[in-house]
C-alpha cells in the first residue's frame, strides 16, 4: 500500500512538473479567444511582414529593407522547433511589447515593438491564443538576419530601447471620447501607423514631436497624414478616411501603393466599420505638422490632363526616345502607360485605372513613391475594392517592360511636369537609390568610427597609466 502511495505521488509530481515545462500542451483557450486574438493580429498586420509564402501564414522569411539592412521576419507560428511553440505567455508578452527573445536576444525596431508596447494585458493574451491555437504551426527555419557591423551586436539594443522605447502602458484620456480613445490605442499600438509615418533621427529612433508628418519606409515615402489642410490629409473627412482604409483608394486623391496597399489588403479593409470610424476620427485630430514655405498647395490639388503626342507623332520609338526635354519621358509615357491612364492622364470613367493628376503619388513633396510604383507596381485586395493590379516595370521576372533608370527618369519627369508637382525632378541616381530598396543610413559608418575611436581612446588611458606607474616605480 505504501509503495502504491509512494508511486502515485510520484506520478502526480511529475505530471505536474511536465505541465509547469510545457506552457500550452493540454492548455485551450476558447474559439472567442482565439478569434479575438485573430481580429488583434489582424489589426496588428503581422501577417504582412510575417509570411512570405502565401501557403505558411506567419512562417516567416519575408526581407524588409531597413536603412541598416535587410532584417528578416521570423517564423511566429507555433512551431516547436523553429516558431514560437515554447513560449510561455509572459515570454510572447516580452516579444511584443519589449523586443525580448525567449532566448535574451532583442529584437530590431522593425519589428514595432516600440508600438506594441502599449497594446493591453488583455490583448496580449488573446493574441496568445491565436497564435498558439489558431496558427498552423510550420516547422521550417527563416534564413538569418545579417547586419553589417556593428549593427549585427543585438546586445546594443539595451542602450537604444533604455533612450527611446515605451515603456508606459497605453493609457486613456479621460478629456476625449470613448471613440476617440479607441482610435488612438488602435493607431499608436496594434495598427503601428507612427513606425511608418514619423520620421527618424539619427539613431533610427521615432521623432515623437513630428508623430505622422511622414518618413521613408525602404524604397517608399510614407506621407504625412496629420490634420494640416496643406501637408496631411486635414482636407479629408472622417468617412473618406475610413473609405480609404477600406478600399485604399478615395477617387481624385489617393490610390495605396506599396506598405500601404499590403496594409489595407491584410489588415484595414479587415476591421470593423467602427474600429475604422474610430481610427479615422483619431488620426484627423492629430496636431497639424509644422508649415513648410515652399509648400502652399495641398498635394491633391497638383496638375491636370495634358499630353505631348504631337511632338513624336508619326516617328518610331527609336526616334522618340532621342527626343530633347520632355520629349522621350512622352514617348515612354505613350508606349507603357498610356493604355491604361489614358493619352492625357485622366484615368478610366470607371476609376479602375486611376488619373495620375490630384493624386498624392504625383503632387506631394517626395519623387520616391512614383519611382518605387513604376519600379515595383501596385498590386492589393480587398472585400470592398477588388483586386487592384498594376504590373512592375523594374527588373523583376514578371516586369511589363523593364525600364533602365534614365527611361524612369525622363518618365517621372514628364508625369511630375504635366500631372503632379512640376517642382520635383528625378535623376537615374535617384531612381537607383530606390532600386536598391531605398536610402541607407550612415549610422553604421559613424558608429563604426566611434567604436574605432572609443578603442583609441581606451588604448591611450591605458599606455597613460602604465607610463604613469612606470615612472612612480623609478
Amino acid at each position: 500500500m505504501k509503495k502504491q502511495f509512494s508511486s502515485l505521488v510520484a506520478g502526480l509530481s511529475c505530471t505536474l512538473v511536465m505541465m509547469m515545462a510545457t506552457p500550452v500542451m493540454g492548455q485551450r483557450f476558447s474559439e472567442e479567444m482565439i478569434n479575438q486574438g485573430r481580429y488583434l493580429a489582424t489589426a496588428s498586420d503581422c501577417i504582412a511582414c510575417h509570411t512570405s509564402d502565401k501557403r505558411k501564414p506567419m512562417a516567416g522569411g519575408h526581407a524588409i529593407d531597413s536603412p541598416v539592412g535587410r532584417i528578416v521576419a521570423t517564423n511566429i507560428t507555433p512551431s516547436r522547433t523553429f516558431g514560437i511553440g515554447n513560449y510561455t505567455e509572459q515570454q510572447f508578452a516580452d516579444a511584443v511589447r519589449l523586443g525580448v527573445r525567449a532566448d535574451g536576444a532583442r529584437l530590431y525596431p522593425a519589428m514595432p515593438y516600440t508600438a506594441f508596447s502599449y497594446i493591453t494585458d488583455e490583448d496580449i493574451h488573446a493574441l496568445y491564443a491565436y497564435f498558439m491555437e489558431g496558427v498552423k504551426p510550420v516547422d521550417e527555419p527563416t534564413e538569418p538576419t545579417e547586419l553589417p557591423f556593428p549593427m549585427n551586436i543585438r546586445a546594443s539594443m539595451i542602450g537604444w530601447n533604455f533612450l527611446f522605447a515605451n515603456t508606459r502602458p497605453f493609457e486613456p484620456d479621460a478629456a476625449e471620447s470613448e471613440l476617440w480613445n479607441r482610435g488612438r490605442y488602435l493607431s499608436v499600438g496594434p495598427g503601428h501607423c507612427a513606425t511608418c509615418h514619423t520620421p527618424r533621427g539619427f539613431t533610427m529612433q521615432e521623432k515623437t514631436g513630428k508623430a505622422l508628418q511622414g518618413a521613408h519606409v525602404g524604397a517608399w515615402f510614407a506621407p504625412d497624414i496629420t490634420s494640416s489642410s496643406v501637408n496631411g490629409i486635414g482636407s479629408w473627412s472622417v468617412e473618406e478616411l475610413m473609405t480609404y482604409l477600406a478600399t485604399g483608394r478615395l477617387e481624385g486623391k489617393a490610390q495605396a501603393a506599396g506598405p500601404m496597399a499590403e496594409a489595407v489588403t491584410h489588415s484595414f479593409s479587415r476591421l470593423r466599420e467602427d474600429d475604422l470610424r474610430a481610427i479615422s476620427t483619431y488620426i484627423l485630430s492629430v496636431p497639424p505638422s509644422d508649415p513648410i514655405p515652399s509648400v502652399t498647395e495641398n498635394r491633391f490639388d497638383h496638375g491636370g490632363p495634358g499630353d505631348l503626342l504631337v511632338d513624336f507623332r508619326g516617328t518610331s520609338y527609336e526616334d522618340g526616345m532621342r527626343l530633347p526635354g520632355l520629349g522621350r519621358g512622352a514617348q515612354i509615357y505613350s508606349a507603357n502607360c498610356a493604355s491604361c491612364h489614358g493619352y492625357e492622364g485622366q484615368g478610366t470613367r470607371d476609376a479602375y485605372y486611376p488619373s495620375l493628376f490630384g493624386k498624392s503619388i504625383t503632387g506631394g513633396t517626395s519623387t520616391a513613391n512614383l519611382i518605387a510604383v513604376i519600379l515595383n507596381g501596385v498590386e492589393r485586395e480587398t472585400p470592398q475594392g477588388g483586386h487592384v493590379f498594376m504590373p512592375p516595370f523594374g527588373d523583376q521576372d514578371n516586369a511589363m517592360v523593364p525600364l533602365d533608370n534614365d527611361e524612369i527618369a525622363a518618365l517621372s519627369n514628364y508625369i511630375f511636369t504635366f500631372y503632379g508637382n512640376p517642382g520635383l525632378s528625378v535623376t537615374p541616381a535617384e531612381v537607383q537609390v530606390i532600386r536598391d530598396g531605398g536610402p541607407k543610413s550612415d549610422i553604421v559608418l559613424i558608429a563604426r568610427i566611434g567604436l574605432a575611436a572609443g578603442v583609441l581612446v581606451v588604448l591611450g588611458l591605458g599606455v597613460w597609466l602604465f607610463r604613469r606607474r612606470r615612472a612612480n616605480w623609478g
